[in-house]
Parts: C-alpha cells; sequence; structure tokens
C-alpha cells in the first residue's frame, strides 16, 4: 500500500468552540491510483487532504507514505516531504502575475533534484503555444494548466488535488479531468481528488467517501468511464 492512514483524528478550537473534524479514519490508496475523496461541505475531506499534504497537524494517527510516516515529523523533515514527494493543484490557481507560463513552473522546477523534461510536459499538457503568455493573458482552463505542471514538474509521486475544477465550466472542467487521467496513464503519479462534484467518481480507480468525519464508504470502482464521457460536470 502506498498510502496508509490508521485511525486518523483532527480538531480545531477549544472550549466552546471545539470541533473534531477527522474521527479516526483508516484507508489507504495502492500506488498508481486515481482515488476520489468525496462528501459534502464540512465533511472532512479537504482536513484529510491537508493532513496528508502535512499543511495540517493531526491530533493522533498515522499517515505513513511510501513506507515513510509523516506524523510527528518535525518542521524541516516535514518541509523535505512536501518538496520532494508531493504536488499540490488547488482550485484556485495561486500563479504569479508577473511570470510568464515557462517561469511559473521554473519556480517549483528548481526545487527537485530530479525534475520532469519542461518541454516535454509542457507539450503534455497542451502549453508549449501559452509558455511565453502571462496568466492574465490566459483562460481559466489554461491557468489550470499551467498550475498542475508547476505541481508536476518536481516530479511527484504523489499529487493531491482539492477541488480542481471547481472554479471551472463543464467543458474545461472535463478537459482537466482527461489531462490528469492522462498524466496518471503516461507518468503513474498516484492521485488524491478532493471534490463535491458527484461525477468525477466515475473515472477513478478508487473512491473515499466521508461523512461527519469519518468515511462512510469506499470501494473500488471496477467499471471506470473515461473522463471524457462523464456527464453532468
Amino acid at each position: 500500500m502506498y498510502l496508509e492512514i490508521k485511525d486518523l483524528k483532527k480538531s480545531y478550537g477549544e472550549g466552546g468552540s471545539y470541533i473534531q473534524v477527522l474521527k479516526g479514519v483508516t484507508t489507504g490508496v495502492e500506488q498508481g491510483q486515481m482515488c476520489v475523496i468525496e462528501g459534502t461541505s464540512g465533511s472532512g475531506k479537504s482536513t484529510l487532504l491537508n493532513c496528508i499534504g502535512g499543511l495540517d497537524l493531526p491530533d493522533s494517527g498515522s499517515i505513513v507514505v511510501d513506507g515513510q510516516e509523516i506524523v510527528g515529523l518535525k518542521p524541516e523533515k516535514l518541509s523535505d516531504y512536501r518538496r520532494e514527494r508531493l504536488g499540490f493543484i488547488f482550485q484556485f490557481y495561486n500563479l504569479i502575475p508577473n511570470l510568464t507560463v515557462r517561469e511559473n513552473v521554473q519556480v517549483c522546477e528548481y526545487l527537485s533534484e530530479h525534475p520532469m523534461d519542461m518541454d516535454e510536459l509542457l507539450e503534455t499538457l497542451g502549453l508549449t503555444e501559452h509558455q511565453n503568455k502571462f496568466p492574465s493573458q490566459l483562460s481559466g482552463g489554461q491557468q489550470q494548466r499551467c498550475a498542475i505542471a508547476r505541481a508536476l514538474i518536481k516530479n511527484p509521486k504523489l499529487l493531491l488535488c482539492d477541488e480542481p475544477t471547481g472554479a471551472l465550466d463543464s467543458k474545461t472542467s472535463r478537459d482537466i479531468l482527461a489531462l490528469l487521467e492522462k498524466v496518471n496513464e503516461k507518468y503513474g503519479t498516484t492521485m488524491l481528488i478532493v471534490t463535491h462534484n458527484n461525477s468525477i467518481k466515475n473515472m477513478v480507480h478508487k473512491v473515499i467517501r466521508i461523512k461527519d468525519g469519518q468515511i462512510s464508504k469506499e470501494y473500488v470502482n471496477e467499471t471506470r468511464i473515461p473522463a471524457m464521457e462523464l456527464e453532468d460536470l
């Protein structure tokens, strides 16, 4: 198992404002799988993703990624983990406005000792002809492609996606999902996709459903549908 989570708990606040968001989550994902984490707003899905990404510190439990326990790591070791193993894609692109597409991607290229080939990646993501444009000259879908390229250039083994199509229309969402599908097939990147969109679960290998801070259902998808055939995005 590439990612193993055991009895993970996370809470915020204290006294009257105390709330337990994760209430003992146990699950796992195999290497190379695309996995959806779905649930309603406030169910704990983004908190789970942030704990796996080392952005939130759990109260207790275990998160093992490729054999490394990350719960309890010191800040510098946690920083190394994020830099060396992870790529992040968010709903909001967070591109640097005064840098071109290529320069935005290079910012993360310099963080890796073994980055992907820049030109090959831009070609794979359909960005070659846009590489010298600034974010303000791009559509929302092109900006998200740039954000994906920035996450992937480090050659991460694990890609964490928090509502990657949340700000996009249905056609562009389908294009972005097809792109993630292509990346998964080409590079074998393990992906966790947090979403409230009920259709995305049909294209992935595994589905984890969270309700009120606990896993209510999880299953392996035996009848995957290609991203370009998804409906109701």
